[in-house]
Order: C-alpha cells, then sequence, then structure tokens
C-alpha cells in the first residue's frame, strides 16, 4: 500500500512540473502583456491570465504537499532530527503523522466538502470581470489534503516498519 501510494504521488510531482511550466509562461506573458499594452496604450492582460497565475500557484502548493512530504522536503528541527537515532526519528514520524498531521487533514477534508459541494452548486466564479471559475481550483484542495492524509499514512507505515527493524 506504501509504494502505491508514493508511486501516486511521485506521478503527482511530474504532472506538477508542467504545472511548473504553465506558471512561469502565464507570468511571462502577464509581464510582456503589461510592457506592451502601456506603450501601445492597450489592455493585452486579463483577469483571467493573472487568476490562472493564483490558481497554478495554488495546484502546485496543494498537490505539491504531498510529493514533498515523500521526498522528506518539510522543514524540520534539523539540528535536533539529525542528533536523533533512526528508532527515534521513525517514533517521531510516526507520532507525528498520527497525532497531527492526520487530524488536520482530516479536519480540512471534513470541512472542505461542504465548502468545495457549495461552489460546484453555485457554478462559482471569480467576482472579477473576465475571472476564472473557482469550483475546479476548490476541488484541488480537497485533492491535496487527501493526497497529503495518503501520504501521511505512507510515511506511518515507513515508520512503523522502521521501528519493528530496529525494535520497539
Amino acid at each position: 500500500m506504501s509504494r502505491a501510494i508514493d508511486a501516486l504521488n511521485d506521478r503527482v510531482g511530474i504532472v506538477l512540473r508542467g504545472v511548473a511550466l504553465l506558471l512561469i509562461a502565464l507570468g511571462v506573458i502577464n509581464v510582456v502583456g503589461r510592457y506592451l499594452g502601456a506603450r501601445l496604450g492597450m489592455q493585452l492582460s486579463s483577469n483571467a491570465l493573472l487568476e490562472g497565475q493564483i490558481q497554478a500557484f495554488a495546484i502546485i502548493f496543494l498537490l505539491g504537499s504531498a510529493y514533498l512530504l515523500r521526498h522528506d522536503g518539510h522543514i524540520r528541527v534539523d539540528i535536533l532530527q539529525t542528533r536523533f537515532s533512526r528508532r527515534l526519528r521513525a517514533w517521531v514520524d510516526l507520532l507525528g503523522t498520527l497525532l497531527a498531521l492526520v487530524p488536520f487533514c482530516g479536519v480540512m477534508i471534513a470541512y472542505g466538502i461542504d465548502y468545495v459541494a457549495l461552489a460546484w452548486s453555485r457554478l462559482e466564479v471569480s467576482p472579477n470581470p473576465g475571472g476564472l471559475p473557482l469550483y475546479p481550483i476548490k476541488t484541488v484542495l480537497l485533492i491535496g489534503f487527501t493526497l497529503l492524509l495518503l501520504q501521511g499514512v505512507s510515511q506511518a507505515i515507513k515508520a512503523a516498519a522502521t521501528l519493528r527493524e530496529h525494535g520497539s
């Protein structure tokens, strides 16, 4: 199960590389559009492009959190962590996952369901003229926390395996 979750989040990470390129492209288009628009006296940027940048960043942040956890990229107190034995690190990871990450993701998912359902029921769109629909990006919120929860389960499984190997 842990390997399947890891593989899923690795694939998500690969897709996010493309989203990062899209984010860069949208940024360049916005900057060039604003610059040329100012020179030509025209509006060459749009709310949709600006919101596209924001939504691309949100996708990277929300879906990338699980990928980052899988590759141990989250911030830790390395001053302490590096001094811990492998067994103690496994205990810290296991307890941190079970006592903090899993409940946090559970709350975010539980409260997010109604939030996303309401956005879909209204087909919510940005209040800005020419803005993008909001219901798809709000759905990414649920997907992101679900992936993070799953990766937490995978990390807990690996920590428990480490504890079994090194005796608890």
